[in-house]
């Protein structure tokens, strides 16, 4: 993916959802060609010259400086991880290579006892891509048991997008399905070379128009905590509560845990799916050492026999 053209794409995707009242401009009442502000308007907002962002907008990092880019960042509105994003577009790390993010993720042996050691509550870990790169039994009850799927459907926005199950699963699927891509957008700043990134979101837009629309939002999302509405076909409904850690020792893996609040009826629905799926977990002395990616969207696989038809997915109200 080309840094430059996603540079400009995600400032002016930013510049049009802003309009001049929040800007605190007066709005003169004619017409405008475009959504939100004109280009002359951020650079008065940012006290840059109208030429200068004119051409940062279309893509030419000018060797910009970090007080410009927090002076745009103020002028446009960004949030914190949408400031994180325009950096790493607008002044990407010096010296990273352009193809370390095809290189095979290694889980640790000691993450993968963890992992079996958290036996009441799902627990995964996720890489490059939101690729899953290991899991527990509990959370291959919950979501879909990634380990007998081939490596290459192994990735989170795949399971999202390309299984049927994810659909009924997740009570607000419309809502967590724009917080992945979001999620996969925000990877692409720090990784724009990876070519298995390319592979995916490539298929992904041909295949499924929602993934394809929401991906040209340009917006960008940091899962770090959270709460996730399920109905599971065994469990029925849980509401479960998410803590997303990044591991010191390579910042593109994270370790997420599902929990349920105590004495809740989710809780109750947690016993009831671990004593459902019950069985020897195997050690990490069973598994590869790595996991090594591939890319090619599998045709969406219908619910396994186990699920019951469920209602349509609903927006959370909020």
């Amino acid at each position: 993916m080309d840094r430059n053209t996603a540079l400009g794409e995600f400032l002016r995707s930013r510049r049009a959802r802003i309009t001049p009242r929040q800007a605190g401009l007066s709005d003169d009442g004619g017409h405008r060609r475009v959504p939100g502000l004109r280009r002359e308007e951020i650079a008065q907002l940012a006290g840059v010259s109208v030429d200068y962002y004119v051409r940062l907008e279309r893509g030419r990092r000018l060797n910009v400086s970090e007080t410009v880019l927090d002076a745009i960042s103020r002028a446009l509105r960004l949030d914190p991880v949408e400031r994180t994003h325009l950096f790493q577009l607008a002044k990407p790390a010096a010296g990273r290579p352009r193809r370390t993010a095809t290189r095979p993720q290694q889980v640790r042996p000691g993450l993968r006892d963890l992992l079996r050691i958290l036996e009441h509550t799902p627990a995964l870990v996720l890489g490059r891509r939101l690729d899953v790169l290991a899991s527990n039994r509990m959370a291959r009850a919950l979501l879909t048991d990634f380990d007998a799927l081939p490596p290459r459907e192994r990735n989170l926005v795949r399971f999202m997008f390309c299984d049927e199950t994810a659909r009924s699963l997740y009570t607000h699927w419309e809502t967590h399905a724009q917080d992945i891509v979001a999620s996969l957008r925000l990877y692409a700043g720090r990784h724009p070379h990876d070519p298995l990134l390319a592979e995916l979101v490539g298929e992904l837009s041909i295949t499924d128009e929602g993934f394809r629309r929401w991906w040209a939002d340009q917006n960008v999302y940091r899962h770090t905590h959270g709460s996730k509405h399920f109905h599971h076909p065994v469990a029925g409904p849980l509401t479960l509560t998410y803590e997303s850690l990044t591991l010191p020792a390579d910042p593109d893996q994270r370790l997420s845990v599902y929990t349920a609040e105590a004495g809740s009826s989710s809780e109750e629905a947690l016993r009831l799916l671990a004593a459902w799926t019950r069985q020897p977990e195997p050690s990490h002395g069973q598994h590869a050492d790595h996991w090594t990616p591939a890319n090619a969207c599998p045709t969406r696989r219908p619910p396994p026999p186990h699920s019951v038809p469920l209602p349509p997915p609903q927006r959370p109200p909020f």
